[in-house]
């Protein structure tokens, strides 16, 4: 008799936490729907005054035999697990998401694709300082075998009395440049209104770390048909840089390419503390390639060569650094520089390594 008693009780047992379960999965698509309704509306999902409400009401209402604090606890988690499930949704509708297209992007730039599988190196000068700068830069990378040039023409600098750039100057010694040696080229626009002139020099536009957040230069760089490179924020995290991709290709622009450069922490040893976790992150949570930028994130030669290893091992699509003819004398960022014969062994090193190819 005992027996049956206790197999009659498991078997009641059983069945409430299918109750549970069904009224808990339907708790969920409550959740599901009010999530939708908020993003709609522009709310914030977490709202602390409905979450002490409910624990409010679980706590007038429970007759035991729980305490009420166990129960509490209880609810707390599943509200908790009730806001990543609505964030999960969140990521689900965002352009930039790899669960909204699985497939990987591929970023055709001038007959260079970057996301294809074959990893590339993007190169050039801090600033544009000159023709014969630029020039001779460009004829020393092309000789390695590198096709992506970048050079700053618009130069945001944390001192007004720093060099600031050529501005329209630059993107034509650019251009030129870039035409005659059959290069593609990069560089950072600052200002929306600059973005039209832009797209007749640029091979693609740079947004800087300064600029992840500028929200209307980022709907600006949307709004045009031309590759944008954009760079994380100083202390962004990984989830404000993808939203920050989301402004760009919100406005139709898709051909995005995301920038690791490091971000801000209490470490000094470095410019910027590199984040090579990133980089599996940002191509896990999203479908566009990632550029790792070794030069600002380390702000060190010394620490160019191992770095870009790092880069390249951990599944970076194109890795980016500066050279200069002779850094120093160079107008911004003379200390992480390289000049041509540190280039040519840097580029040694990484063929040595195995991990570059081309």
């Amino acid at each position: 008799m005992g027996n049956e008693q206790l197999e009659e009780l498991r078997s009641k047992l059983d069945e409430v936490n299918l109750k549970l379960l069904d009224t808990i999965n339907e708790r969920a698509k409550l959740v599901q729907e009010i999530g939708k309704v908020k993003s709609a509306q522009g709310v914030n999902r977490f709202d602390p005054v409905r979450e002490r409400k409910m624990l409010d009401l679980i706590s007038v209402n429970n007759e035991g035999p729980f305490e009420t604090s166990t129960l509490l606890h209880l609810f707390k988690q599943i509200f908790k697990a009730s806001l990543e499930l609505q964030e999960d949704d969140n990521r689900k509708a965002l352009l930039v998401s790899r669960k909204k297209h699985p497939e990987d992007t591929i970023v055709n730039i001038k007959g260079e694709a970057i996301g294809d599988g074959i990893q590339r190196l993007i190169a050039g000068p801090c600033s544009v300082e000159s023709y014969e700068q630029v020039a001779s830069v460009a004829k020393v990378l092309k000789a390695q075998g590198v096709k992506i040039l970048r050079g700053g023409a618009f130069k945001p600098r944390t001192s007004p009395y720093d060099f600031q750039g050529l501005g329209l100057e630059g993107l034509q010694i650019l251009k030129r440049v870039a035409d005659e040696y059959d290069m593609a080229v990069i560089s950072e626009i600052v200002d929306p209104k600059d973005i039209e002139a832009a797209v007749e020099y640029l091979d693609v536009i740079q947004i800087g770390a300064r600029n992840m957040q500028n929200f209307e230069l980022l709907k600006a760089a949307g709004s045009v048909n031309k590759p944008v490179l954009l760079k994380r924020g100083l202390a962004a995290t990984i989830e404000e840089f993808i939203n920050a991709a989301e402004y760009i290709i919100s406005k139709g622009n898709g051909n995005i390419i995301l920038c690791e450069r490091g971000i801000r922490t209490y470490e000094k040893a470095t410019r910027n503390t590199l984040d090579i976790s990133a980089v599996p992150i940002l191509k896990q949570e999203t479908h566009l390639p990632v550029v790792v930028d070794v030069t600002h994130s380390t702000g060190r030669r010394d620490l160019l060569l191992p770095t870009a290893k790092a880069a390249l091992a951990i599944g970076a699509d194109a890795v980016m650094t500066e050279v200069h003819p002779d850094p120093a004398v160079a107008l911004s960022d003379s200390a992480q520089q390289m000049d041509f014969e540190q280039f040519s062994k840097f580029m040694g090193g990484l063929r040595e390594s195995g991990l570059y190819k081309l």
